[in-house]
């Protein structure tokens, strides 16, 4: 006989019967009938091989063998219930849970300053760490564990969970006084994507929708520099005459800064989601679910 073979709710049968001394005390406590109760100590009799109990005064007496199971099954009980309290709750103050994040530079600039400012009030143990995942396994990765969230526009990741954050479009963010600004302002619909051929742009090289974006406008062509870093942007085009196709929300931040302006072109698929995405497998964690709700009520906008 392996454990394997034991229905855990036999055991719990089990268990009532000895601490009770009753067959039909034990099935009044579990809320089943007394041959229910008797067929459950019957098939566990067979998978031990022992009678277990005997009939006695007012119910049943545990054989030895019961006495030593009964032991074994208590303690075992106990800590299958300790381990259930403690996945059933996670304590903000006291928690050291490290949370592993997948972002893009822009995600990190958009979200990490008011997250970590967040969470620092409400847990100061909580650790956080970004790094970059291929988005071809960013479902494996959350699967895994490897990385707890994914946020950004990321329609090619299926198979998660998500919470849409907030929705978004692209923009050309361009010096202030460049020569061209107050132009471009006074144009609307194809007229003003037809004097982007104008304009000269920067790039970079990891953000495929922006690149996506000059193509389908046709503007590759007017691409003269190509970054690794999105956060170099806004001083080159605030020291140059160089422009850059963003996320109008990241582009805002620069325009209220200073030193930068923004004109909205409406390009082909210009309107984006931005999604946090989790596994399947731990949505039902209470650390999962908390670091979730944080998200939703600092960035939700939907």
């Amino acid at each position: 006989m392996h454990i394997k073979d034991i229905d855990l709710n036999l055991l719990r049968l089990f268990s009532e019967v000895y601490a009770a001394g009753s067959v039909s005390r034990a099935a009044e406590q579990l809320g089943l009938t007394q041959p229910a109760v008797s067929h459950g100590l019957t098939r566990l009799r067979l998978l031990i091989k022992d009678p277990l109990f005997v009939r006695a005064a007012g119910g049943v007496r545990p054989t030895p063998k019961a006495v030593v199971l009964a032991e074994a099954v208590q303690q075992a009980l106990g800590t299958l219930a300790q381990a259930l309290n403690e996945s059933s709750a996670f304590d903000p103050a006291s928690s050291r849970r490290l949370f592993r994040l997948h972002m893009s530079d822009i995600g990190e600039g958009r979200f990490l300053p008011e997250l970590m400012a967040h969470l620092h009030r409400l847990s100061p143990g909580v650790r956080v760490a970004s790094r970059p995942v291929a988005h071809n396994g960013l479902s494996d990765a959350l699967d895994s564990g490897v990385i707890d969230f994914a946020f950004g526009f990321l329609p090619q990741v299926k198979d998660t969970q998500r919470i849409e954050l907030l929705r978004d479009r692209y923009v050309v963010l361009m010096r202030a006084g460049h020569p061209m600004h107050r132009g471009l302002q006074h144009l609307r619909g194809t007229t003003l994507l037809r004097a982007l051929q104008k304009l000269d742009f920067v790039a970079v090289r990891s953000h495929s929708d922006t690149l996506r974006i000059l193509a389908q406008t046709g503007l590759q062509d007017r691409l003269r520099l190509t970054t690794e870093h999105f956060m170099v942007l806004p001083s080159i085009v605030s020291a140059t005459d160089l422009c850059v196709v963003m996320p109008g929300n990241i582009a805002r931040g620069f325009v209220e800064s200073g030193g930068c302006v923004m004109v909205q072109p409406p390009f082909v698929d210009r309107d984006f989601t931005v999604s946090l995405h989790w596994s399947h497998r731990f949505e039902g964690d209470p650390d999962n679910r908390w670091f979730r709700e944080q998200v939703l009520q600092l960035f939700g906008e939907m």
